[in-house]
Parts: C-alpha cells; structure tokens; sequence
C-alpha cells in the first residue's frame, strides 16, 4: 500500500477568503477526490486546532492510502486531482509532502 501525506501553510488571505475559510473550503475539495477518484482506498482530511503552532505548523493535512504504486500515478493523473491543485496554488504559502510504502 502506498501513503501520501501532504501538509500545506495557507495564505493569511486568498482567493477572496481568510485562511479559516480557506481552510474549510480545501477540506471539502480533498475529502470529496474519494467520491471522484475510485483509486483513492482511504482520505483523512484534518484542519489545524492548535493556536501555538507559529512558524513550524501546518494549516491542513492530507492522508491518502493507495493499494498500489499504479493507483497513486492514475490519482495525480486525475482531473479532479489537478483542479484540487488549482485551488491549492492560490492559497497555499508552503506545502510539505511524503509518499511511502506502508507493509500490511
């Protein structure tokens, strides 16, 4: 099985938002790619609740789970992937990221 997780800080304001709004707003986008993309085997979306993050913390999390390597390219490949990304692109200030292979 393969994990991606990615981890994003968010503009203060955009997209005509607040980063709260935004954050919200990006939530729903990523959780509704497993109603969209069938290769997709588990989403977890999580908003940041910690006030005393500064610098070091992230606004957003996304943790995804893929059977295969294959399934993992067919998801960045996805339509419904890249416009998620145009969105992401417009409020995201930093985005961290890691893929790896989870034993069952």
């Amino acid at each position: 099985m393969i994990r991606h997780i990615v981890m994003w800080k968010l503009k203060e304001q955009a997209a005509g938002a607040t980063l709260k709004k935004n954050a919200e707003k990006l939530k729903l986008i990523l959780e509704g790619l497993r109603v969209n993309i069938d290769e997709i085997k588990d989403v977890e979306v999580g908003i940041q609740i910690s006030k005393d993050g500064g610098e070091e913390s992230c606004d957003v999390v996304l943790i995804c789970d893929f059977l295969t390597e294959l399934d993992f390219q067919m998801y960045t490949r996805n339509p419904h992937h890249k416009k998620a990304i145009d969105f992401i692109e417009t409020v995201a200030e930093k985005r961290y990221f890691v893929d790896y292979k989870v034993d069952l």
